[in-house]
């Protein structure tokens, strides 16, 4: 077993959770969260859901869109585990790789728990309570959380743990600030993805009166400020990254700097394009897709900035012993 090997699995593992989230927002922007029924962990009570036949076509298919979330998400659990296992066989103690894929199993954990409280209490598909919020927005910081600890575990796992000189206060600071303002965007938008969804309009004059209007539901309501904060942010950012790119400092910043850059500018005009279209299911998608490479490319940024740039040997593969 390699360190290359690992990482390379490692991001499989990424790439199962990427796809396990978009896939959970498909099941909510097609209102299929309720498939299953109040039923957790089975479906419906069983392990393998029977199609009931006397049901509605939109029903069975509620159910097998469902089904395939929690399958999916069950084969990202086990893809954490094995990470967890083999990173612990692979790397010496203490080495940050363990860490991090330490914490990815905990935050795997509490991913499922809180998937579970979303179906037992019923807070999915046509539920329009104000503690929907608060559950959208728990599962939406811990699947960053969770993306954060893999993308982290297959980044340590390529470079050594030592320390580079210390970051100018100013630019760790405002680095922080924009991973800060980035989870607010991404709670804002995962609320206004949810206002589209249980309030849709035809156009765009019809949506902000919507917005605008006092009586409207606290999701509606809600949702005008997604966009204004996301340019905020966004500019901040682009701020951020792009005196890193000019300046190149600190050392090694330029590359993933004008990546995370360029994820920002891509973002954004995606947001343009999902607000003008009305948030077609596909554009949301594509919506969360980016805010998902913008969280990596900038906690590989902010990982940068903590490491030397020069890669070095981080496991010693176990020799065979050979019998005589």
């Amino acid at each position: 077993m390699t360190t290359t090997a690992f990482r390379r699995s490692s991001l499989v593992t990424l790439a199962a959770i990427l796809a396990v989230s978009l896939w959970g927002a498909y099941v909510r922007a097609s209102g299929s969260g309720a498939g299953c029924g109040s039923h957790w962990p089975t479906c419906n009570g069983q392990v393998i859901p029977r199609l009931d036949r006397a049901a509605t076509a939109p029903r069975r298919i509620a159910t097998i869109v469902e089904f395939t979330h929690r399958a999916t998400s069950g084969l990202a659990f086990l893809l954490v585990v094995v990470q967890l296992l083999w990173a612990f066989r692979l790397f010496p103690r203490r080495h940050p790789a363990r860490r991090a894929a330490a914490a990815a199993m905990v935050f795997m954990v509490s991913e499922a728990l809180i998937g579970a409280g979303l179906v037992l209490f019923e807070m999915v598909a046509a539920n329009k309570s104000v503690a929907r919020v608060a559950w959208i927005s728990a599962h939406l910081l811990n699947t960053f959380a969770l993306v954060a600890a893999v993308t982290l575990t297959g980044w340590y796992a390529a470079r050594a743990a030592r320390p580079r000189d210390p970051v100018e206060p100013a630019s760790a600071a405002a680095l922080l600030a924009g991973l800060g303002g980035t989870l607010l965007v991404a709670i804002s938008g995962a609320v206004a993805a949810l206002g589209d969804t249980l309030f849709p309009v035809r156009s765009l004059a019809e949506g902000w009166q919507q917005d605008l209007s006092p009586a409207a539901h606290l999701f509606v309501r809600l949702r005008v400020f997604h966009p204004f904060l996301a340019v905020a942010v966004g500019a901040g950012l682009l701020v951020v990254t792009g005196a890193m790119v000019v300046r190149d400092r600190p050392a090694g910043a330029r590359t993933p700097a004008t990546v995370a850059a360029a994820l920002v500018v891509a973002q954004l005009a995606a947001g343009l394009v999902n607000l003008a279209l009305l948030a077609p299911t596909a554009m949301q998608m594509l919506h969360l897709l980016l805010a998902d490479l913008v969280w990596i490319a900038l906690i590989r940024l902010t990982a940068s900035l903590r490491l030397a740039p020069r890669r070095t040997a981080v496991a010693v593969d176990r020799p065979t012993l050979a019998l005589r």
